[in-house]
């Protein structure tokens, strides 16, 4: 279940971040009430998240696919542009993400509760 909170956390941390891209300075009403929504329900999921996967790679994996989507927003929603240079970082990152969360032992809960525990 931490694996579907982090993923809420990263849809509406993107959610928000594209709406805070929409908000124009904050001056666009409705696009600034997604950004608060998005940001708070980001964290709550984030929070969630965190009861069970340690800190540093939730953290990791959020802000790294975080800017993977915004990226891939900004190029759809606003038209933005990605070069050759943009797409290779992406892959590296979506890359790191990867061996993070599919590889490393370190993103293994149960493992990374037991030694928490013995640490305290």
């Amino acid at each position: 279940m931490h694996w579907i909170y982090l993923a809420f956390a990263i849809l509406f941390e993107v959610a928000g971040t594209t709406a805070l891209k929409a908000a124009d300075g904050f001056t666009r009403p409705w696009p600034v009430l997604i950004v608060v929504l998005g940001y708070l329900a980001a964290f709550f999921f984030l929070g969630l998240s965190l009861k069970s996967l340690p800190v540093g790679i939730a953290y990791a994996i959020w802000a790294a696919l975080g800017m993977v989507l915004i990226a891939v927003s900004g190029w759809l929603v606003f038209g933005e542009r990605l070069d050759a240079w943009a797409i290779a970082g992406i892959i590296l990152i979506v890359a790191g993400v990867v061996m993070i969360g599919g590889i490393s032992g370190a993103a293994n809960p149960a493992s990374s509760i037991e030694s928490g525990a013995r640490a305290a």
